[in-house]
């Protein structure tokens, strides 16, 4: 057990309490802070009525967006070993409600792709906070905490637009980031009431610390094995959400954008299921729960392919899918952390920049597969991003220090 285990794991029924009170604050974090990045999808349409005579570069603000998340992973994240996870979520959550108050109030489009760009670096307080929670857990009860926090965090992604869309219907797309300020400063007042210092573990300069993450990814082949897989995982993941707008859109469903918001709410289910997710692999050892987990993201889309003309299908689908997806997450997680414990922000982060890459391979092959082989062309390819993680999880198995 590490230091900081041991500094924080809880010893009584009391401290047990407390820790579970932490972790949910920590989820509220990770969902609060993650959904920054989505909240601009819903209002492409309006952006391109305040700002017409821009209305081509449009696109920009929800790609910025993602590319900043994508940069304050590499650039920030890896910050928590090195300074106090508390305090750098204090100072991300003031920084980005500076942001969200100039995206609010911008006056053309270059200013709000600006402020989105900021946006999307700084909301990777989500990234503070699931390491955090490793570090506050016991070993025994890591999985759990770490399933805990995801599910904050991937409640905040599924149902970021839903709330969007109704704010900005009723208030206007500019009341939407001044909505996400109000909340912030709300969970701020909190944090420093509730939220506990971090003890660092790392005392390397800032370049030095950037450079280190490769030594990680060298001395360990664990972790590069479960970002190979996490990566497959997300790309399935994603291959589905990207395309799923278009296929109901067409017959025999001709349904708008919105049906496809209201999955999302379906989706919540694997959010739900994360923390048990965590549990199963704190008792049978994350590795049994990686297998039936991609099993099931399989099984999902073979339901996709027989599904493309049924709501009830793809509803049992994106259950599937998501509990699937949500509980190799959690599995995952689970084994980085205890691979360097001194590291957990920096393993963190080159797991979440290999899972996004996956994510950002499903969207694009989807935009491939979709106009060339319509839903069974994405069905398939969401099966062989399954297959690929299974290949690379099974393979890993006859490697004793990949396979702990």
């Amino acid at each position: 057990m590490s230091t900081s285990d041991s500094q924080h794991s809880p010893s009584s029924p009391h401290d047990a309490r407390s820790l579970r009170g932490l972790l949910l604050l920590l989820a509220t974090i990770a969902g609060v802070s993650v959904a920054n990045i989505y909240y601009n999808q819903p209002l492409l349409d309006d952006f391109r009525m305040s700002f017409p005579r821009s209305a081509s570069w449009i696109g920009a603000v929800p790609a910025v967006t993602q590319l900043g998340y994508a940069a304050g992973m590499l650039l920030l994240a890896p910050l928590g070993d090195r300074f106090d996870r508390r305090r750098l979520i204090l100072l991300q959550i003031a920084a980005i409600c500076v942001a969200l108050l100039v995206a609010a109030t911008a006056p053309g489009l270059g200013v709000l792709i600006g402020a989105s760009l900021a946006i999307g670096v700084l909301a990777t307080i989500a990234q503070q906070a699931v390491p955090f929670a490793a570090e506050l857990a016991p070993p025994a009860g890591r999985g759990h905490a770490v399933g805990t926090v995801m599910s904050g965090l991937l409640l905040g992604i599924l149902l970021a637009r839903t709330a969007s869309g109704f704010i900005a219907e009723y208030f206007g797309w500019r009341a939407v980031f001044g909505a996400s300020v109000v909340a912030l400063l709300v969970l701020a007042v909190v944090i420093r009431m509730r939220l506990p210092q971090s003890k660092p573990t790392s005392t390397l300069p800032y370049g030095k610390l950037l450079v280190s993450m490769w030594h990680l990814i060298v001395e360990h082949p664990g972790l590069r094995e479960a970002s190979l897989t996490g990566a497959a995982m997300f790309a399935a993941f994603s291959i589905f959400w990207s395309v799923l707008a278009l296929l109901l859109a067409g017959a025999p469903f001709h349904l708008g954008p919105q049906a496809a918001g209201l999955f999302g709410i379906v989706g919540a289910a694997g959010a739900l299921a994360a923390p048990l997710a965590g549990k199963f692999s704190d008792r049978r050892g994350p590795r049994a729960i990686i297998s039936l987990s991609i099993a099931l993201v399989a099984v999902s889309f073979v339901v996709f392919g027989l599904s493309g003309t049924s709501i009830v299908g793809l509803v049992v689908g994106v259950i599937v899918l998501d509990v699937g997806v949500q509980a190799a997450q959690i599995s995952n997680q689970s084994r980085i952390y205890a691979l360097s414990p001194h590291a957990r922000s920096r393993v963190n982060t080159v797991y979440m920049v290999a899972y996004f890459i996956g994510g950002a391979a499903g969207s694009a092959v989807g935009a491939i597969v979709w106009p060339a082989f319509g839903w069974i062309g994405v069905s398939v390819a969401g099966l062989a991003f399954a297959a690929l993680a299974g290949w690379n999880h099974s393979r890993a198995r006859r490697d004793p220090v990949a396979a702990s």
